[in-house]
């Protein structure tokens, strides 16, 4: 989570014993927050795995969702290169900001932040009524038919590309990675797992 060697450069009193602290979504890549910890904050981050920070207005520790159990998970905690801010990826428990939504930085979503968000909704359709959706009636389709979609798909986004017809190939390019998606969640895989792999061979 946090080396010792990285916890005893921390610079604190550069920041006078309140370090500012950004929180992201370990998925989406979304900004959610940003708070302040004191070296007692960080200790029991690490030590609970849920976000503490300091609270500057109640001059105490505060964990994030104490009260609406909507808890930070940490995933990542990386310093700056200046040791005076922390980065802490994280996988939230239900919305971060106090208004209901996910990031207090309002509608500021990235494209991977809406691919995050496509996913999620991808899965929820997994138990749902297959007359209700398109999707959850590609889920109760099952497997051999979700994923002959992909491949016809596949062709067509081809297709596409060899006559340089760029409308059909970004709408035939869109329906390749709707389809692989819900391929990838019946499977029980997400696009974190194809990232990571994509990862491992780039190294």
């Amino acid at each position: 989570m946090l080396t010792q060697e990285q916890q005893n450069q921390l610079d604190w009193e550069k920041t006078d014993g309140l370090m500012p602290v950004i929180i992201q979504h370990a998925k989406s890549g979304e900004v959610l927050m940003l708070g302040y910890m004191n070296p007692q904050a960080l200790a029991q981050t690490i030590e609970s795995g849920k976000v503490t920070f300091f609270s500057r207005t109640k001059q105490r520790l505060w964990t994030k969702g104490e009260t609406s159990g909507n808890f930070l998970n940490v995933v990542k905690i990386a310093p700056d290169c200046d040791n005076d801010t922390l980065l802490v990826l994280v996988n939230p428990i239900g919305p971060t900001c106090h208004l209901g939504t996910s990031s207090c930085f309002g509608e500021t979503h990235h494209d991977w932040h809406f691919l995050y968000q496509l996913e999620e909704l991808l899965a929820s359709r997994k138990t749902a009524d297959p007359e209700s959706s398109y999707t959850a009636k590609l889920y109760a389709s099952g497997t051999k038919r979700i994923a002959q979609k992909v491949g016809e798909e596949g062709v067509e986004t081809a297709l596409a590309a060899t006559v340089n017809d760029r409308f059909e190939l970004k709408n035939e390019a869109s329906d390749l990675v709707y389809h692989l998606l819900v391929l990838l969640q019946d499977q029980e895989l997400d696009l974190s797992a194809v990232i990571e792999n994509l990862r491992e061979r780039h190294r």
